[in-house]
């Protein structure tokens, strides 16, 4: 996993003094190869152990290892670190900003692609793909994706039992059976109905696939697996604009994934889409 994702996957589980380096590191990757161990401590006010411990932590054996991993990764990502598109003004700023939203877009999919290592995702299409019956959740925001992504499984002839309502999730887990696979869509997984669904879902013999923010968080904790989003940027409106397309991006990812691997699917979305155009056209 590229160090910078590594550190803003973990920054929710460190210490205050490990905050401040990752948030340094953060957001001056590009200037990292000019600070020794020592003169980031200098800048930070701590002490230089706690820079090295900082490294090691994160499975470095020290600091230059880890500065000299982040320059490789600054160099592939071309330089400085994703950020907003600036205001600008007439036809050159309107293209500005075209290009960098293009860009800032392309880098966040591509950090969510790395989160998700290949294994994870396959074995997440194969527990879908098998399973009797899907549950898919999710409240707010989340519960557009979470109806949306429900409709599009059920267009592959799978069974799919979706609610944003907690209390009417909760009567259908009675329906639940070993096997079963519950969709848990949650950007920040902090919810305390969402885990407790999920503990119950679980008791009955489910298995829960959380889709969260790539953070440290109880619900992709406690989840039998996990798909992350990443989406980082220091402006409130960007992070978000990157997280949906970032889910969206990684959703289509496993619907494709999941009409290839099984040949019915492809078949059943056929002839769901030949009913719905002709129910369209009566």
């Amino acid at each position: 996993m590229p160090p910078l994702l590594k550190i803003r996957a973990e920054r929710g589980q460190m210490s205050a003094i490990e905050r401040r380096i990752a948030d340094f590191i953060l957001e001056n990757a590009h200037l990292l190869r000019d600070y020794s161990s020592q003169q980031l401590a200098s800048a930070l006010g701590i002490s230089q152990s706690s820079v090295v411990k900082f490294a090691q932590k994160l499975g470095f054996k020290g600091y230059p290892d880890l500065k000299f991993s982040i320059g490789q990764d600054v160099a592939r990502s071309g330089a400085a670190p994703a950020s907003a598109p600036a205001v600008a003004e007439g036809r050159d700023g309107y293209l500005r900003i075209a290009q960098a939203l293009q860009a800032s877009k392309a880098a966040a999919e591509d950090e969510t692609r790395a989160a998700n290592p290949q294994a994870d995702v396959e074995r997440i299409v194969a527990l879908v793909d098998a399973a009797p019956k899907l549950f898919v959740y999710g409240l707010g925001d989340d519960g557009l994706y979470a109806r949306e992504f429900a409709m599009r499984l059920s267009l592959l002839g799978m069974l799919v039992v979706h609610h944003a309502d907690p209390i009417l999730m909760l009567a259908n887990l009675s329906a639940a059976r070993p096997g079963d696979v519950m969709l848990v869509f949650s950007e920040f997984g902090k919810l305390p109905q969402l885990s407790m669904l999920s503990r119950q879902f679980q008791d009955l013999g489910g298995k829960v696939v959380s889709i969260t923010r790539h953070t440290a968080n109880p619900l992709r904790a406690h989840a039998d697996a996990a798909l992350a989003v990443c989406a980082e940027d220091r402006a409130p409106h960007m992070a978000q604009v990157l997280y949906r397309a970032s889910l969206q991006s990684l959703l289509d990812f496993v619907f494709v994934l999941l009409c290839d691997a099984n040949p019915d699917r492809n078949r059943q979305l056929a002839v769901n889409l030949e009913r719905i155009e002709h129910l369209l056209d009566t």
